[in-house]
């Protein structure tokens, strides 16, 4: 990754001080991370996301008096670790117990339907549930999970096909 990061830089001086920077830093920042995160390998994403970061804003970065490096740098890692959580809060799954609103007529398909949904892949179980329970467009929905809104539109229809698979073994569905 280090490597990548210097390919990015422009000139050598540009790369020196980075690795200054990295050299410096790159301890305190995973220290931090894992800090707020509680998981050592969710850190490592964390400070990784940070240099890239720190690479893109480069022109502001460099001009930073080395004083004021270090506090940058750790408001920087702290977050993109917040907003890791953050990105896992809304991944999060609908409790068990959650009762969705059934429709005036057909509750039973319905019910059948949202148990189907809970039965796929978490990838795409999260999007149908948010598409096909909670109605809501492509675009909330790749918002709120911190996606592209075609990944989105991708398992939205993959997640059909698996419920129209599932469908049809239960006799459901005649093709």
């Amino acid at each position: 990754m280090l490597s990548t990061l210097l390919a990015m830089l422009e000139t050598e001086e540009d790369r020196e001080r980075f690795l200054k920077l990295h050299g410096a830093y790159e301890k305190k920042l995973y220290a931090v991370a894992a800090r707020v995160l509680g998981d050592r390998t969710a850190a490592e994403d964390a400070v990784q996301q940070t240099w890239l970061q720190i690479i893109r804003r480069w022109d502001r970065v460099s001009q930073l008096p080395w004083s004021e490096t270090e506090g940058y740098l750790v408001t920087a890692v702290k977050n993109t670790a917040v907003d890791m959580l953050r990105r896992e809060r809304r991944e999060e799954a609908l409790p068990e117990d959650w009762d969705p609103p059934a429709p005036e007529t057909g509750e039973g398909a319905y019910r059948y339907l949202v148990d189907l949904i809970r039965a796929l892949p978490e990838g795409y179980r999260r999007v149908l549930e948010l598409k096909c329970v909670e109605e809501e467009s492509n675009r909330e929905i790749a918002r709120r999970l911190g996606l592209k809104e075609s990944t989105v539109a991708t398992r939205v229809l993959r997640g059909r096909a698996m419920l129209a698979e599932a469908l049809e073994k239960e006799g459901y569905v005649h093709g």
